[in-house]
């Protein structure tokens, strides 16, 4: 019986995890138009994405959450092929990324060897909310999602057509079946 509930019980817990497209609304405005400065500067254009899985994830260096670095790190060098990782530093949750570009850059590569593609500090919250979660947590953009991140290390995974698919909360480990699941 407790094997039965108990799987039950991780199950209701995974799917309050994670919220899913179930609409199959379609993006109003394309993923691919988006750009945004890399944490070194050089802009970035979307339309490198085409034809790949994204898993965009909001960060930080001072979060209860940053061993979730080293995963990211992990999921970037074993599924590369299958999903790319994209992380956007950001001091809106409990200011918890204090820091300035370079000083995050250093941060992540001599603590966890962060090779995954990392954007300039930006908010991901409120008026001056970088476009890319402008355009993942506005349903008038994306086609279906309004959902804000909670805390840092919220996860958006956009499929191979640019479609955002998923919103996947901080709890929830990269490298656990949720997330390996879907590639």
């Amino acid at each position: 019986m407790w094997k039965k509930t108990k799987y039950l019980f991780l199950k209701i817990v995974a799917n309050k995890n994670i919220k899913t497209n179930t609409s199959k609304a379609m993006s109003k405005n394309s993923f691919y138009d988006l750009k945004l400065k890399a944490i070194d500067g050089k802009e970035i254009d979307f339309k490198t994405y085409k034809g790949k899985k994204v898993l965009l994830v909001n960060t930080a260096s001072e979060c209860g959450y940053t061993q979730q670095y080293q995963e990211l790190q992990e999921l970037h060098e074993k599924n590369g092929n299958k999903i790319t990782v994209l992380g956007f530093p950001s001091n809106d949750f409990g200011a918890q990324e204090p820091g300035e570009n370079n000083n995050i850059a250093a941060f992540c590569s001599k603590n966890f060897g962060v090779t995954f593609q990392l954007f300039e500090k930006s908010n991901v919250l409120g008026e001056n909310q970088n476009p890319v979660y402008k355009w993942l947590t506005n349903k008038n953009q994306n086609g279906w999602n309004n959902d804000k991140p909670t805390w840092n290390f919220s996860k958006y995974l956009v499929n191979e057509n640019g479609e955002l698919i998923k919103v996947i909360t901080s709890a929830v480990n990269p490298l656990s079946e949720e997330i390996i699941g879907l590639l």
